[in-house]
Parts: C-alpha cells; sequence; structure tokens
C-alpha cells in the first residue's frame, strides 16, 4: 500500500458508489475495483462486500478507513508545514477552550493571531471539557485547554495555570452571618443550596469533598454555565467557580466573589495537544502566543491563578 492507495480508497468508501467515487478522483472505474482487490490480496482481508445495491465497508474495511483518515490527514499537515518553513506561518488551527477560559482568553487571543499572523486562521471551539477530550482523540480540534483530568497523561502538553475557585451569591441572597469580606470554610458550604456543573469543575469539587469529608448540598446540577450564573443572581442558589466565569457580573454588582479557605480550592489548567497528531507550525505558533498571552492575562489580574 501507498499513500495514492489510501486515497483512492476512502474516496471509495466515502462515496455513495464506486462510479462517483471514479467520477471525484478522475480515475476509471475498472482502475478502482482493482486498487481495491490488491488491497485485498496484499491485507488477506476483505474491505468492501459488493452486491446490486451498491458497496458497503466490512468490518476490516471500517478499521482501515479510520486509520487511513488520519495517515492521509498527518500527510498533508507534513507537505504543508514544510512548506510553511520557507513562507508565512499560515494555516487553520482550531483550538478548543471550555467556557470560563474563553470567557477570557478567546478574545485577546483571536485578535493577537489577526494581527501579527494574519495568514493563521484561528477557530475557537468553546465546550466543556467532557467534550475537548473525544475532539482532541478524533482531531476535531488541534489543541485544547483542558481542566484537572486523572488521564491527562495521555496527551502532551504544558500545565499552564492554576486558577483559585471562589464561592458566588447574589448580594440579596447572601447566607452566611459572617460579611462577605471575609474568606468562607470551604465546610460551611455543606449548609447551602449549590449549583453546580455535572463534569470538569464538578469532578474537582468532589476530590475537594472526599478529601476533607465535606458533603455539599448539590440542589441543581447543569453543563450550562451562563444559566448557572444566572440562576445564582436570581438567588436560586450558590456556585463555585473560577473569576474568569464570572468577572462582568462581579463588576457590575449582580455577584459578591469570595474566596474559600480551609482549604484555599484550585485546579490546574493545561494546554494539551494528541501526541499522535502531527503539530504543524502554525499550531506551535498559537500554543506560544496563547502561553505568552496567559502569562499577561495573570499579570494584569485579569485571570486570577498562579501561573506554573
Amino acid at each position: 500500500m501507498d499513500i495514492r492507495n489510501l486515497r483512492y480508497f476512502l474516496a471509495i468508501a466515502e462515496a455513495p458508489s464506486l462510479s462517483v467515487a471514479s467520477q471525484v478522483l478522475g480515475v476509471a472505474q475498472p482502475s478502482l475495483s482493482q486498487n481495491v482487490q490488491k488491497m485485498e490480496e496484499e491485507l488477506g482481508v476483505r474491505l468492501l462486500d459488493r452486491s446490486p445495491r451498491g458497496i458497503r465497508l466490512t468490518e476490516e474495511g471500517r478499521v482501515l478507513h479510520a486509520h487511513a483518515k488520519r495517515i492521509c490527514a498527518d500527510m498533508d499537515r507534513c507537505v504543508q508545514d514544510l512548506r510553511d518553513l520557507s513562507e508565512t506561518v499560515s494555516g487553520t488551527v482550531s483550538f478548543g477552550m471550555p467556557p470560563s477560559a474563553s470567557m477570557v482568553l478567546s478574545v485577546p487571543l483571536a485578535e493577537t493571531i489577526r494581527l501579527e499572523y494574519p495568514d493563521i486562521r484561528l477557530k475557537v471551539v468553546e465546550a466543556i471539557s467532557g467534550y475537548l477530550t473525544p475532539w482532541l482523540d478524533d482531531g476535531t480540534v488541534d489543541m485544547a485547554l483542558i481542566y484537572d483530568m486523572k488521564d491527562i497523561e495521555k496527551y502532551e502538553g504544558t500545565h499552564v495555570i492554576d486558577e483559585e475557585l471562589y464561592f458566588y451569591s447574589a448580594p440579596d441572597a447572601w447566607p452566611f452571618e459572617q460579611p462577605p469580606d471575609q474568606p468562607i470554610p470551604f465546610s460551611a458550604l455543606s449548609g447551602v443550596d449549590m449549583i453546580l456543573p455535572t463534569s470538569g469543575l464538578r469532578n474537582t469539587i468532589r476530590r475537594y469533598e472526599e478529601a476533607h469529608g465535606v458533603a455539599l448540598n448539590v440542589v441543581i446540577e447543569m453543563d450550562a454555565m451562563q444559566q448557572i450564573i444566572e440562576l445564582v443572581a436570581r438567588g436560586s442558589g450558590y456556585a463555585i467557580f473560577a473569576p474568569a466565569a464570572t468577572q462582568k457580573q462581579v463588576e457590575r454588582g449582580e455577584l459578591l466573589q469570595v474566596p474559600i479557605c480551609q482549604p484555599v480550592m484550585t485546579r490546574p489548567v493545561q494546554l494539551v495537544h494528541h501526541p499522535e497528531r502531527v503539530s504543524t507550525r502554525a499550531g506551535r505558533t498559537v500554543e506560544e502566543v496563547t502561553l505568552r498571552i496567559i502569562r499577561e492575562l495573570v499579570a494584569r489580574g485579569l485571570w486570577q491563578g498562579r501561573v506554573v
């Protein structure tokens, strides 16, 4: 097999019929049939089931299809990256970000990339961490910011920042006797109605509960950060967030932001990519700019945390 064989096979596998694949590739239909037959002979398996109604992939064909897509995509990136070395930095980079990180990072990153590297097309995809990891695996995104993960060693990347987590309340629904200008012990949060996400941040909070013997009273769970913020601002419950997610609401006086103590709660933020995927020059450039901007945001107090 060579790269041409794989490209032919991909076209056949993704076309509704062999004749359509022939037209797309500009290759005679008999030549395509012979190409598949030679691959089947070389591999010792049947890749396609042929019938009067058309063709469909066998189980072996589906496995080859998945590998062929990755191999051809990596080959295309390799060629493009080599060409880019003698030219300006260019290409498309897909960047997955959790909503809270996107709120503080996506705009300055997009502006900087557009100003300094106008030939890079940056695509920011916003989603919770639970969605970002499968997208890293299948190539939907080239890189992602991932919060505290147990299997982070699966990916390659950089531990960027440790975010501090805070307690949030509506100003007219403050639930404690002590004033909101003093840190709240983590154990005290067990006595109020909490609204938390179902994954990501929830997993981090759960580990603190288990480590310190605290059981929070979670009355609502939803993976919709803006809706959680709105519910808290309406006095329907209380939440734990990183300040990046609630900066505007705090500035407008819609939310109270109070430090948590005993213990101070933090979560690591990792900038990662999949080790089996070739990193392009454009991707490496976006990664370098991202790290630079994060350091600047922390230094200016716009992203509260400790740079690692």
